[in-house]
Parts: structure tokens; C-alpha cells; sequence
């Protein structure tokens, strides 16, 4: 299935029907007087949360999503019938924003949740409304209110405990498919990930079933900000992550000074994009280690960081419980 997580559609309110001009007319009854009825209310536009979806792949095709409008009153005091809402169903994590002022309408984080984006129309009264002792057969009725018509932003941010973060080729893909059953696409060239994945990792050595959702952000590159490699068009997936995991290839590490260059390309890529991402608890993981010399894992363990500091291979599964255990202790402090 393509992940789409980014639409721009049009959405309309269902219109009030109109209020019923009538009188009453039946034998016997000499001036029934009005019993026109009033109209229906338009449908309201509704967006609903659900887990069983991922992606918003059917608003990239589907463009303009309107509500039923509501019928008109009829004599004898019949209201019209109420317009049906129109329920746009988007994966959890969705936010939805208007187009020209970006103002946030609704965030869509639980299954199940629902939002009323735009209310329908609200039905004209008809004439029996009308009556009064100066005027005891009205001519006239309500109109309905017109729906309501907007133009919106559909963004999908996904739910995840923790980010991975990293350099094409960084080893983001390994990790996660090691570490949980997600299945990325693994190859030694850039930019193989072209989505994000999500993977669910569980903590064999608690017997409480504890997990959490980890996220394989595509690769950043220096310029990414600017529009170089994939962009930043995916961070938005780690705004909602309680913790970031910056991945480093140790197999690109020649000296001590350059141990932290590709953490602070990262840094820099996520403070242009949004600062507050950076008040995130942090985990610097160095990858690989199975690849590289003696001096260089010194050199590792020599670091003086305040971050918590881990080297692991995910090939041959070294420190990897390890660096679950970090990122458990750091999620029950958030």
C-alpha cells in the first residue's frame, strides 16, 4: 500500500432545508390556520480516528467530501428530515488544519475519536412559527442556512514512543527489523527507507508485557532542511515521540573529534525544522561496532556526553538488550 501522509481537500456542510408556507384545510375546520413545517438541518462534516488504517492514501484521490443537505418542511407540521453527516474515516495521529490560516481544527489521536469539522446548515422555520394575533395566517417562511464550504489540510503524524534518527545508511532499518517484526527495506545504498516504518518492541527480560512503538524516520542529509535528499518532509512523524534515538555509523569514525559530527548535522536539521524537538530526551547510539577497530571503540567509550551513550550491532545483536533498557528507563521518566 503507498503511505500518503500529507492532503489538501474541500469540504461542505450539508444546507438546511427550507420552512414550509401551509395552512390547514379540512373540512369542517373553517380558518385551520399555518401548519407549514420546518426544515431539516444540513449534515454535519466528520472526520473519525481508526487504528485499522495507515495511511491517507484515499483523500489523495478523492478530493471533495460534502454532506447530505436537510429536506424541506412539509404541511400538517411535518419537519423535513435531518441531512446525514458525512464521516471521513483517517488513520489515529491525523491532524487537520485550515488551509489559509493553518489553524489547527482537530487532532485525531485514539481510535474511535471523533470531531465535527464543519456543522451543517440549520433548518428554516416554517410559517406556524409565525402566528401571532396580529397576523394569524403568515405567508412566509425560513430559508435554511447554506453549508458551509472549506478548504482544509490533512496531515498524518504517526504515534510512536520512539524516533529513530539518523544518516542515510545509518543502520535505522537494521535496527528495527531486529529489534520488532517490522519488515523495512534493507540495502546498502542511500535513501533506501522512503517512508517511515513502525515496529513494536517488547521487553523480554519484564514479565508485564511492557512495549513500545518505535519509528524509523527516512534518512536525513546536511541540507535537508533546504529541500536536499528527502527533505524534512517526514519529521512531522517525530513531533509525537516521547523519546529521539540519534543513530551514528562508528564505521565512518576516523578520529575523537569527528565522533559527534554526523549527531550534530542531525542537531542542526531538527533545530531548523522545530527547536522543541531538541527538549526531547535523547539516546546517542553508535551502530556497527561490530565492523570497526579497538582504537575506535575506545574512542567510542571515551566520549564525554551527557546523553546516554550505547554502541550496538544489529547484526550480531551486541548491546542491543541494552539499549532497550535505556530507552525503557528514559520512557518511564516521560
Amino acid at each position: 500500500m503507498k503511505f500518503v501522509d500529507f492532503a489538501v481537500i474541500k469540504i461542505k456542510s450539508g444546507a438546511g432545508g427550507n420552512g414550509c408556507v401551509s395552512f390547514r384545510r379540512e373540512k369542517f375546520v373553517p380558518r385551520g390556520g399555518p401548519n407549514g413545517g420546518d426544515g431539516g438541518d444540513g449534515g454535519n462534516i466528520v472526520f473519525q480516528a481508526s487504528s485499522h488504517l495507515s495511511t491517507l492514501l484515499d483523500l489523495k484521490y478523492k478530493k471533495f467530501y460534502n454532506a447530505q443537505r436537510g429536506m424541506h418542511g412539509q404541511g400538517g407540521d411535518k419537519k423535513g428530515k435531518n441531512g446525514k453527516d458525512k464521516v471521513v474515516t483517517v488513520p489515529c495521529g491525523t491532524v487537520i488544519k485550515d488551509l489559509f490560516t493553518n489553524d489547527i481544527l482537530a487532532e485525531l489521536v485514539y481510535d474511535g475519536q471523533k470531531e465535527i469539522i464543519l456543522k451543517g446548515g440549520k433548518g428554516g422555520r416554517g410559517n406556524t412559527h409565525f402566528k401571532s394575533a396580529v397576523n394569524q395566517a403568515p405567508r412566509y417562511a425560513e430559508k435554511g442556512k447554506p453549508g458551509i464550504e472549506k478548504e482544509i489540510i490533512v496531515e498524518l503524524k504517526l504515534i510512536a514512543d520512539v524516533g529513530l534518527v539518523g544518516l542515510p545508511n545509518a543502520g535505522k532499518s537494521t535496527l528495527i527489523s531486529v529489534i520488532s517484526s517490522a519488515k523495512p527495506k534493507i540495502a546498502d545504498y542511500p535513501f533506501t527507507t522512503l517512508t517511515p516504518n513502525l515496529g513494536i518492541v517488547r521487553n523480554k527480560q519484564r514479565r508485564d508485557f511492557s512495549s513500545f512503538v518505535v519509528a524509523d524516520i527516512p534518512g536525513l542529509i546536511e541540507g535537508a532542511s533546504k529541500g536536499k535528499g528527502l527533505g524534512i518532509q517526514f519529521l512531522r512523524h517525530i513531533e509525537r515521540t516521547k523519546i529521539l534515538v540519534f543513530l551514528v555509523d562508528s564505521t565512518k569514525l576516523s578520529n575523537s573529534d569527528s565522533l559527534l559530527e554526523d549527531y550534530y548535522i542531525l542537531e542542526n536539521e531538527l533545530k531548523k525544522y522545530n527547536r522543541m524537538l531538541l527538549s526531547k530526551p535523547q539516546i546517542l547510539c553508535f551502530t556497527k561496532i561490530d565492523a570497526i577497530s579497538e582504537e575506535t571503540r575506545l574512542n567510542i567509550k571515551r566520549l564525554r556526553t551527557k546523553k546516554n551513550k550505547v554502541m550496538i550491532s544489529s547484526i550480531t545483536g551486541e548491546n542491543l538488550s541494552k539499549l532497550i533498557n535505556i530507552i525503557f528507563k528514559e520512557l518511564r521518566r516521560c
